[in-house]
């Protein structure tokens, strides 16, 4: 791709944009010299969509996801998220539209040791004041028992295993029922069969509705992704539709 060529969704011009990134540029400071991170990114997710994003260590991936949560800031550009300009809002309003449209997952899981796992999948709806009362707990039961750990949820975290506690997880991160799922590296820490389970789990919340974008090191992973976006230093070198799975619906969908 060439350098500030736009990013477009596969969906194609009409669809609603979920995601837009105009000229995006990060720079960190490193001892006296600036690092340039990101450099003039354009991007189109359109809702519903499955991407994957790829690239070496040191690529951008990370920086990228940041963007899009608004966990950090453009050096220069603008970011467009589930009908907010992100780039304008302040931190207070960033805690409050991030806990409402976006749900994040995490390589190293981070549930809470303490709380039992039930408990941490209501914490986003404690902060976020949504669903009242026992509400909040009926519906985390009920993420739990799609995504078939159920079982597990008045027990610790530390008792669980990885795949399970990933799976807890992606509970918490739907409490909310946001737009937006991102996930850094999120099968990092599993086996290859449990990776590959809970990128099966992600293509059946893309069938629900949701839109996905996860950044992954795993290149064979991220091809069950509907569409490839592959940084390189810093830049999109290419962005590519993979494949366009046949419909599930006549397949059993646990999460639905």
């Amino acid at each position: 791709m060439i350098e500030g060529a736009q990013s477009k969704g596969s969906t194609g011009e009409g669809a609603p944009a979920l995601i837009e990134l105009h000229d995006v540029v990060k720079t960190f400071q490193v001892g006296a010299n600036p690092l340039v991170v990101l450099k003039h990114i354009w991007l189109r997710v359109d809702a519903g969509e499955f991407v994957s994003v790829v690239g070496p260590s040191g690529s951008g991936k990370s920086t990228l996801l940041n963007m899009i949560t608004g966990i950090d800031r453009p050096t220069s550009g603008r970011v467009f998220v589930a009908n907010q300009a992100v780039h304008k809002l302040s931190e207070n309003q960033l805690a409050r539209w991030r806990g409402r449209s976006v749900g994040v997952i995490f390589q190293f899981f981070q549930l809470l040791p303490t709380l039992t796992i039930v408990e941490n999948v209501m914490l986003p709806m404690d902060f976020t004041s949504t669903f009242r009362g026992h509400a909040r707990r009926a519906r985390a039961m009920d993420l739990l028992e799609k995504m078939g750990i159920v079982d597990q949820a008045h027990k610790l975290p530390s008792t669980l295993s990885g795949g399970e506690q990933q799976r807890a997880a992606i509970a918490r991160a739907l409490a909310n029922d946001p737009p937006l799922i991102v996930a850094d590296e999120p099968t990092g820490n599993l086996d290859s069969a449990t990776a590959t389970g809970v990128f099966d789990l992600f293509e059946g919340l893309v069938e629900q509705g949701k839109t996905l974008f996860v950044v992954t090191h795993d290149t064979n992973l991220s091809a069950k992704a509907r569409r490839v976006i592959q940084l390189c230093d810093g830049r999109i070198c290419q962005d590519s539709e993979v494949r366009r799975p046949e419909s599930r619906s006549d397949m059993e969908q646990p999460w639905a």
